[in-house]
């Protein structure tokens, strides 16, 4: 298993990060897309849908615009041009396959200028942005999926047959026909906090409690093989692929 690390400068603050992806044990390929830029804090993770050709070009095709476009910039604006941009590729790509071309996309963008150290989340589909702070795990993205609103509004319970099924039929994704805006939030980087950026085969596999845990590691690359590690004693049902960042305070 391989695990990349990188480290980055934002405003008043270090960043170290580690990322990694597995197949898991159901498909022979991985249709997850993961990134780290190694000279700007930005991380992003796509999963393609499905598991063919559509899903390989999709993935690689959102990431690849997405942080051509994003190096403008990381305004809100900025990165919705580049969501968009990312959009119009991935239908172009599948406009010759006979099948679905689509793909999650989650990004975390860290500000460059400012004088309070902030970033920016990006979310389209079902990969998951989650933030230990001061011991306490959020989920602080939205899955756009209609097991998301059943559950929301009570049409089924979460562990039902149906919403398991609805685990699949995504609202917003890239390469949607409809061209569905990603969301956007800003979040401040407190020295201490950890995020998680992740595809769905490692926030389906692992329980709210064993993701406390291990993120509560000071090693982001150990927190990172750690929780793939874990997606594989599971049952490896899907590809999983995991961004762990961890935030400190800056030595000047």
């Amino acid at each position: 298993m391989d695990i990349s690390k990188v480290a980055w400068n934002a405003p008043g603050r270090r960043l170290t990060a580690a990322a990694g992806s597995v197949a898991g044990e159901r498909y022979q390929d991985n249709y997850d897309v993961v990134h780290l830029e190694p000279g700007s804090p930005l991380a992003l993770v796509a999963d393609g849908m499905g598991s063919g050709p559509g899903s390989t070009v999709a993935g690689h095709t959102a990431v690849e615009v997405f942080l051509r476009e994003v190096m403008v910039g990381e305004t809100p604006g900025a990165l919705r041009a580049a969501v968009s941009a990312a959009q119009d590729a991935v239908r172009k790509a599948g406009s010759n396959l006979d099948e679905l071309t689509g793909s999650t996309l989650t990004a975390f963008v860290a500000e460059h200028d400012g004088e309070n150290a902030a970033a920016w989340i990006v979310q389209l589909g079902d990969s998951r942005v989650y933030r230990l702070r001061d011991g306490l795990l959020e989920l602080l993205t939205v899955d756009h999926s209609i097991a998301w609103l059943g559950v929301l509004h009570g049409w089924f319970a979460a562990e039902s047959d149906e919403a398991k099924a609805a685990r699949y039929r995504l609202t917003r994704y890239v390469g949607h026909p409809d061209d569905p805006e990603p969301d956007l939030l800003n979040v401040t980087l407190r020295p201490g906090d950890v995020y998680l950026l992740c595809t769905d085969g490692v926030s389906d596999q692992l329980t709210y409690e064993r993701l406390t845990r291990i993120l509560a590691t000071d090693d982001p690359a150990a927190a990172t093989h750690t929780l793939l590690e874990d997606t594989l004693t599971a049952g490896g049902d899907d590809n999983a692929t995991a961004v762990v960042i961890r935030v400190e305070r800056s030595v000047d």
